[in-house]
């Protein structure tokens, strides 16, 4: 019988090996191999607040539930018509120009949404300023639809604040867009009204696109304010992002929408390509859309999560005491978001690779965190922590953090320099 002839590999496209999503990456690999031998997580690196016993509001789902005889077919392309006027609706309320049902686009999450619009936007080699750290979708979306990222610093210095004069410097004949991240995903940093308008100005002076990720805009702490992007651009054209995933703990349904403000003429080409390439995907997912009126209309559900006694505050405050206890670590506090994003410092942090840290805590500690340096920093000294568990929770998983931290400092200061009484005589 003759034999098979030997099939070669499948090849994959090139520009994936460029693609780095740590969330879901590697190391949550590992996290399902050592579950499947019977060993417990704690698993921090995913935002998913289903995950840790939140509930999406009975307002949400009893609104699905009402409408669920009229899920069956598709619909338009750019969402339920009643849907995208309630989107409109709200950001009209808050000042958004052009806050019209037409210039509504909702979608399989936000994540879907970033895709569509930098496939309508970007030609090969165009370049997208994108903060570092960033969400990394951003940067897998820009690389994906043949862009390149040019990060500009959001410095821990400053607070993890970007300097727009930075900003500025990195334009160039290829830039398209800026992306903005606000309240920032990992950082949790707030951006004030002045820092945008600077922004914005860039923006206008060379004929840019604002691309805003406002997904957490409502998830703030203490005394910080949300300032969102578009009334401040006015004619400038600008992408607002946000959804039902964070702010109503709805992520498997599956739900975001963008807002494109900004001079009707201008605009006009890229509103045709969002349509075309979102008729092509048919249409996104519908019983979820039935719950977006509810949303944006609706009773505010997440400030008290994020007052003192809520369950954010509180497990934030436990991130905060842990983090200032420590000789090992050193935070900024996050003012917004679900996230932590402490820097290891002192001896621990001598030869430190962060990847190979949270390898280890995993293993040692059965804590899973995401490394800094998949939020493309140049550093590899930070790690990310989701807000999401218990206080209890999270100050049991920081005392396992110390315990690994305190591990590596005893380690690092055993090692003994070579002395004059221990080199060989000379000859």
């Amino acid at each position: 019988m003759p034999s098979r002839p030997v099939m070669p590999t499948l090849k994959t496209r090139e520009r994936l090996s460029e693609v780095r999503y740590e969330i879901r990456g590697e190391l949550a690999r590992r996290a399902r191999e050592l579950e499947a031998q019977g060993h417990k997580l704690i698993k921090l690196n995913i935002g998913n607040p289903g995950a840790f016993g939140f509930r999406a509001p009975a307002h949400l789902q009893n609104a699905i539930v009402g409408d669920i005889d009229h899920t069956d077919p598709y619909t338009h392309q750019q969402g339920l018509p009643a849907a995208r006027e309630a989107v409109a609706a709200a950001y009209a309320r808050r000042g958004m120009p052009d806050a019209v049902a037409d210039r509504v686009f909702i979608g399989n999450g936000v994540s879907e949404l970033i895709d569509l619009s930098l496939r309508a936007l970007l030609n090969p080699g165009d370049e997208v300023l994108v903060p570092s750290p960033d969400y990394p979708l951003w940067s897998a979306a820009t690389i994906l639809n043949d862009g390149r990222p040019v990060y500009y610093r959001c410095d821990p210095d400053n607070d993890f604040l970007p300097d727009p004069s930075e900003i500025e410097t990195l334009v160039s004949s290829r830039t398209r867009a800026i992306v903005l991240i606000n309240p920032n995903n990992p950082t949790g940093a707030t951006y004030p009204r002045e820092l945008l308008q600077r922004i914005v100005a860039i923006a206008a002076k060379h004929k840019l696109l604002l691309m805003v990720d406002e997904i957490y805009d409502q998830v703030l702490y203490d005394d910080a304010k949300f300032q969102p992007v578009a009334p401040l651009a006015g004619d400038v054209p600008c992408l607002t992002f946000s959804g039902l995933s964070k702010v109503h703990r709805a992520c498997g349904w599956r739900v975001g929408w963008s807002l494109l403000s900004g001079d009707g003429e201008v605009v006009r080409d890229f509103l045709h390509a969002m349509d075309l390439l979102s008729a092509l995907r048919l249409c996104a997912n519908v019983p979820g859309q039935y719950a977006v009126e509810a949303a944006v209309s609706g009773p505010d559900t997440i400030s008290a999560l994020c007052a003192p006694g809520g369950r954010l505050y509180e497990t934030r405050r436990a991130v905060i005491e842990a983090c200032e206890a420590s000789e090992h670590l050193d935070l900024v506090a996050p003012a917004g978001a679900l996230y932590a994003f402490p820097a290891v410092i002192g001896a621990a942090a001598r030869g430190f690779d962060d990847h190979d840290f949270a390898l280890e805590l995993m293993e040692t500690e059965g804590v899973l965190v995401v490394p800094g340096s998949s939020f493309n920093v140049p550093y590899r000294h930070h790690f990310r922590v989701t807000l999401l568990p218990e206080p209890a929770t999270m100050r049991e998983v920081f005392a396992r953090i110390e315990r690994a931290l305190a591990r590596r400092a005893e380690a690092v200061t055993k090692v003994v320099p070579i002395t004059a009484r221990s080199r060989p005589a000379a000859a």
